[in-house]
């Protein structure tokens, strides 16, 4: 079938009813708040977060169909407050006229707080519902007094079965004859994303009708694997990884491991975590882990990728596998604590370093033990302050 300038699929193909919209179904099940608000036309203020290719767009457009509101709409990249009062301007008019605005904005987690600030009484008002869409953690990413204003609704990935119907109801309208076992291989390299999916789909079409395995793994040789190194995902990783190194599982971590590295992480910044492991959670158990991190991030420093993930592997499944003990950790997090409670507390005369005579005169050294050669049992390290306090208390086996 012929498309209109040679759209993309995944525009051509974008459903235009809510009874079209594939997924999501823990957010549109027919009792829902959404499908409820939709139907009841109270629709209020959202914000959609969910990575690529989930229906932010595409949601953002039924709803406005489905309340019969103008629906506007901004990319938070290259645009500003300025194309904010135009939108108000004509949202301001559909008012007077009884008719609802629907303004949705793309990234919004890429306008910066004035930007956004520009936006609260316009919401407060009820002029204009908003729709913003966001990869990015909405807590992080979000004004707290916009997102207070609206509600967050979560899109996940979508699932194979989902893409499965995707792609199946587009090859139909396409007309093109597409094996089960070829679904199924976009619907994994897609990787949850309905625009790749279409995307992969159009490609294997430009080779025929019929498209074999092999067209597909020839246009796409790996996942479109979901990792955004600035964002959510990348913290969810690292968080994975360092929680089930902490756990003992290796498989696990190299599990984790491969999805950061296969997804274009730095191999630094994971050595650099490993570093950190290797103390924090391992610590005095094994005080070999802290050398072998050190040694596996200078080889990673100096081989780059690919050849060092070998050396990263090789390091989770021993930091994995190793004892673990947070006493140190531990024990400085209470020795913070004294130094935030108590302040700077003078050093003992006895431990100050006589480094001049009037220093001497000053009784700086006075009475030091040297352990080497001397009894020091009875000799104090601490402020006398802090006798008996928690620092005290520490004991170490």
């Amino acid at each position: 079938m012929d498309r209109p300038n040679n759209l993309p699929l995944a525009t051509y193909f974008r459903p235009q009813k809510l009874a079209d919209f594939v997924g999501h179904d823990n957010i549109l099940s027919a009792d829902g708040f959404l499908r409820q608000a939709i139907k009841e036309d109270r629709v209020p203020s959202l914000i959609f977060w969910g990575p690529p290719g989930t229906g932010k767009t595409t949601l953002a457009l039924i709803i406005a169909k489905e309340t019969q509101a103008d629906f506007l709409q901004l990319s938070a990249v290259n645009s500003g407050v300025k194309d904010l009062r135009q939108i108000v301007e004509r949202a301001e008019a559909n008012s007077r006229m009884k008719i609802k605005t629907i303004l949705f904005i793309d990234e919004i987690h890429r306008w910066n707080k004035a930007q956004q600030d520009a936006l609260l009484p316009e919401v407060e008002n009820g002029r204009l519902t908003l729709i913003g869409a966001t990869t990015e953690n909405p807590s992080f990413a979000l004004n707290s007094a916009l997102l207070s204003r609206a509600k967050v609704v979560v899109l996940n990935s979508l699932r194979p079965e989902d893409l499965k119907v995707i792609i199946k109801s587009a090859a139909k309208k396409l007309k093109a004859k597409l094996k089960p076992d070829v679904i199924s291989l976009i619907a994994r390299y897609a990787d949850g994303d309905a625009r790749a999916a279409l995307n992969i789909l159009e490609a294997a079409l430009h080779k025929g009708p019929s498209p074999d395995a092999a067209v597909v793994k020839e246009i796409i040789n790996k996942p479109n694997l979901l990792y955004d190194k600035n964002g959510e995902e990348h913290y969810n990783l690292i968080s994975a990884l360092h929680k089930s190194m902490r756990g003992n599982n290796p498989n696990a971590a190299l599990y984790w491991l491969a999805r950061m590295m296969e997804g274009g992480e730095d191999p630094l910044y994971v050595a650099r975590r490993l570093v950190r492991f290797a103390s924090e959670d391992v610590g005095l158990a094994n005080n070999s882990a802290l050398m072998l991190a050190n040694a596996v991030f200078d080889a990673c420093h100096k081989l780059g990728v690919p050849e060092c993930k070998v050396h990263l592997a090789q390091l989770v499944v021993y930091l994995a596998k190793s004892p673990k003990s947070i006493a140190s950790y531990q024990a400085y997090e209470i020795a913070k604590r004294e130094v935030e409670k108590s302040g700077s507390l003078p050093v003992p005369l006895h431990l100050r370093n006589a480094a001049t005579g009037l220093m001497k005169e000053l009784g700086y050294g006075i009475n030091y033990k040297y352990s080497p050669i001397e009894d020091d049992s009875r000799q104090e390290y601490l402020p006398p302050e802090l006798k008996g306090g928690p620092l005290d208390k520490i004991k170490w086996k």
